[in-house]
Formats: structure tokens, sequence, C-alpha cells
């Protein structure tokens, strides 16, 4: 039977590639989304043929013109759920021992709220979200990647894509949730009433 894995990625190890938006008007991340070949904080390996099998059979999904969502925060559970979603996964491929992905903010309130949060300059990370089974060291086979989401803190090694902007949206309220953004890199008291503000701010929006 096969596992539910996930496994999340940081920003500062990213190999960050920056392109232009097409004419302004979409926001996308692009990015390291699963690690090769090494052993991760969650103590598995996902071998580099493995992740390049997976990668090819999502892509090769993608080009066949099945949308693959995902979503804001890492749910458990290998479903989506529609009214999480705040992306779209445009092109995934192989560099080396990892596989990048490329995804597009979708204009739902989850993608909104992803696209206030870069606005404020707040990090996000990327959770790939799969199944596999996993041998007595770690080493996972039989991988396959069903999406890969949008995540606030990840907690292992990798990437953190970088938002990709030809256009600034200028927000009602973005200045107030970029000091509350900057706030909590000193106080954690004040990551609490960060999402409070960034959610008024998108009630907001026309």
């Amino acid at each position: 039977m096969s596992n539910y894995l996930s496994e999340q990625l940081s920003f500062d190890q990213a190999q960050i590639v920056v392109e232009t938006a097409n004419e302004g008007k979409d926001l996308k991340m692009k990015g390291i989304c699963i690690q090769g070949g090494v052993r991760n904080a969650n103590q598995r390996v996902y071998p580099v043929e493995e992740i390049g099998r997976a990668v090819k059979t999502l892509n090769d999904q993608i080009e066949n013109g099945y949308s693959v969502c995902g979503e804001v925060d890492h749910p458990e559970g290998l479903n989506i759920n529609l009214d999480r979603v705040s992306h779209m996964i445009e092109s995934c491929w192989m560099d080396g021992a990892n596989g990048y992905g490329k995804l597009k903010i979708l204009p739902t309130p989850m993608g909104n709220l992803v696209r206030t949060m870069l606005d404020a300059k707040v990090k996000l990370g990327v959770s790939s979200r799969g199944s596999g089974e996993v041998d007595g060291q770690g080493n996972v086979k039989d991988f396959e990647i069903i999406t890969v989401d949008i995540v606030a803190q990840p907690s292992a090694p990798g990437a953190y894509p970088t938002p990709i902007y030809e256009h600034i949206m200028n927000t009602q309220g973005g200045y107030k949730a970029f000091e509350l953004a900057k706030a909590t890199q000193e106080d954690q008291k004040a990551q609490k009433y960060l999402k409070e503000s960034l959610v008024n701010i998108i009630n907001n929006l026309r």
C-alpha cells in the first residue's frame, strides 16, 4: 500500500530563475519542488530516477491538458480541495537531481491571499504532495507526485520559489500588511495579526 508523502522546501537554498510575466498580469513562482538523492528532514531519500519518472508523468499530464492545481498550506490527504486552491502548475522538469516547477497564481480567494503576502514581502515556500513506498532505510520507490502546495514556513531544507512580477499591484492596506510582515521577523506575537490583516485586505479587493 502506498504511503502519503509530503516534503517541504525552504527559501534560502533555492536555485531561482526570474522570468517576466505576461504583460504584467500574471504572478508566477518558480523553483525547486522536490530534491533527489539526499536524505531530507523526514529521513527519506528520493532516488533521482524516481523523481525523474514522477516529474515526467506529471508534466505529461499537464501537456495533455490536465489542470494540476495546488492549495495554500499542506492538507493531510491526496484530494484537492477546490475552496483552498491558490495556483496551478504550468510545467515541471528535472535539472540535475532536483525536480522544478512553475506555479501560476490564480485569482481565487486563496490565490489573492498568496499574492497579497508576496506583495508584503512574505517568503513563501512549497511542499510537494504525493504517494510512494518507503523501505526500512527511508528509500522511496513507486513515487507519484499529486501536486505542489504553497506553504508559509517550511521546516525542511530546500527552496522557496521567487515570485515573478512585471507589474506590482497597489492594494489598499498593503502597507499595513508589509509592516506586519516585517514585525513577524522579530516578534512572534505579531504573526497572529498578519493573517487577519491580509484576509481583511482580500475582502476589500474589488
